[in-house]
């Protein structure tokens, strides 16, 4: 199970397995050769050691790297309490690191405490926002000093919060303390031990965001670390510039509330900057194609919008099930889900003369907690004093209000019954599949017939791959046929593909994800 080798800190990391323990020792080795002193001296390393690893000081920023330090160099592995020692030795950095990666709630807050506080004495609620803020700043810095973005951006939200300080004040109101109450804002109120370590329990964004910024900035254990899950990868036309209202740590947070199948992908269905302001359009792009994050930005700054949990279906009926949920991001970050109450989880009707047209969730006709009416651009959010499906405030700033930008992103992969009907009819918004063509923006026309036979002659990689006959493709190589094409079967799914010129015909072929030949 755990790691038996006799080392110093050993009966402190055994949650590590033996190989990955030789990765927190080489790291540990590094880090104390370059200050190694005398011989017969324990092994330590210092806070400029730390901070001169070049891939250590430029992915993380200066205030992090310093709280590490101090956090690693707090823990008492003697069970004695004397004076700290201005240098952290290899029990020290094991057990620190073991907290902190494997260890539990109570393992982790006591690193976490000690990130904060030099004492065992209560601090303010004040010091811990600090810290959060520090924390969350690093996710993002790390994340783009590793070029793992993934798509998204780190974009300055609008108004005197920044999206850094608006998340961390999110996770902090997950603290609830002493008197029971939740943490609504940097008070001069007390938090002890027990306060944080029941903090981390409930909000486990805060550990995902430490291992993050310890494996990605220390690059230690990188490949136990599945940032595919906590960073969505982002899916646009490639052929036209698009600017999302979200950058990558709203992603991030309305990521953690989906079913965890569904983390790893979004791919856009609908944009009024690219689409056009049209309701005809929205229904059209965004019809059965299984669950979406449905999100506006109204006149006034505010972004908000909510998860449909199932494919949006044009029906006069409310549809969905209680896996959907409302959720703000601007001026704050929050999640509301289902109540119970009702079933008014999703609704999306147009050309009605008797009921409402638009695309609502929650609430009841006319009182929806959001409405995004059939005359584009105008909406209501009507929560007094909370929205009944799924206890909301008014997510807009106004209660009747009207927005530029809307987007729809599909999230997870679109299953084999999601697709059949629109392979059957076209992609949505008009585009038809052309058989046997390919366009690109940089290649000429070009038209073939392409079967596939069985073999290991082709490998996909990532997405959706099924098609009949032949589909539309965009051409990345004058070859004919290419050896490396874009295969787009429906809006927004694209799949690389990599075959041989000398395949024999085959009247059709299906694949569904996975290297493999066909």
């Amino acid at each position: 199970m755990g790691n038996s080798k006799s080392h110093p800190g050993q009966s402190f990391s055994s949650r590590f397995l033996p190989e990955e323990q030789a990765e927190v020792d080489r790291l540990f080795d590094s880090l104390s050769s370059e200050e190694l002193g005398s011989s017969t001296s324990p092994r330590s390393f210092s806070l400029q050691a730390l901070k001169a690893r070049s891939h250590v000081g430029e992915a993380l920023p200066a205030e992090m790297v310093t709280r590490l330090f101090e956090g690693m160099r707090r823990v008492d592995v003697t069970g004695k309490t004397k004076g700290s020692s201005e240098r952290i030795s290899q029990e020290q950095f094991t057990v620190s690191m073991s907290h902190l990666l494997k260890g539990n709630a109570e393992e982790k807050s006591l690193v976490i405490w000690k990130m904060i506080s030099a004492t065992e004495s209560p601090v303010k609620a004040r010091e811990v926002q600090k810290f959060t803020e520090d924390l969350v700043g690093s996710v993002a810095h790390v994340l783009n000093c590793r070029q793992e973005l993934r798509g998204w951006t780190q974009k300055q939200a609008p108004g005197s919060l920044s999206r850094v300080q608006v998340l961390a004040a999110q996770l902090c109101s997950e603290m609830k303390l002493q008197d029971g109450e939740k943490l609504l804002g940097p008070q001069q109120l007390d938090c002890d031990r027990t306060t944080v370590e029941d903090w981390v329990f409930r909000a486990p964004l805060v550990a995902t965001f430490l291992s993050v910024v310890i494996q990605q900035g220390f690059l230690l254990l990188c490949s136990s670390l599945d940032l595919a899950t906590l960073v969505p990868e982002r899916q646009v036309d490639q052929e036209r510039e698009f600017a999302s209202v979200l950058d990558v740590l709203s992603v991030i947070y309305i990521n953690s509330h989906l079913p965890r199948e569904q983390r790893h992908r979004w791919r856009l269905l609908f944009s009024s900057e690219l689409h056009g302001h049209s309701f005809a359009q929205l229904c059209g792009r965004i019809a059965h194609w299984g669950p979406c994050v449905v999100l506006l930005e109204d006149r006034d700054g505010h972004v908000f919008g909510g998860f449909a949990s199932c494919s949006w279906e044009v029906k006069p009926q409310f549809q969905g099930d209680d896996r959907c949920f409302l959720f703000s991001i601007c001026p704050r970050m929050a999640v509301y889900t289902c109540t119970g109450y009702n079933d008014h989880y999703m609704y999306l009707n147009q050309g009605q003369q008797t009921i409402p047209n638009g695309l609502g969730m929650g609430g009841q006709h006319n009182y929806f907690g959001l409405w995004i009416d059939v005359d584009f651009g105008k909406g209501h959010s009507k929560a007094k004093p909370t929205c009944t499906t799924y206890n909301s405030p008014q997510l807009s700033a106004q209660e009747d209000f009207r927005f530029e930008k809307m987007e729809v992103w599909a999230v997870g992969d679109a299953s084999v019954t999601q697709l059949q009907p629109l392979l059957a009819r076209g992609m949505p918004g008009g585009a038809q599949r052309s058989r046997g063509s390919c366009l690109g923006p940089r290649t000429p026309r070009a038209f073939w017939t392409w079967t596939l036979r069985p073999g290991p002659c082709w490998k996909s990689v990532g997405g959706f791959a099924t098609a009949k006959g032949s589909g539309r493709c965009l051409m990345t190589s004058e070859e004919e046929p290419p050896a490396r094409a874009f295969l787009e079967l429906e809006h927004g799914l694209q799949t690389v593909l990599y075959f041989s010129p000398e395949l024999k015909p085959r009247a059709c072929w299906s694949r569904l994800g996975g290297p493999g030949g066909a």
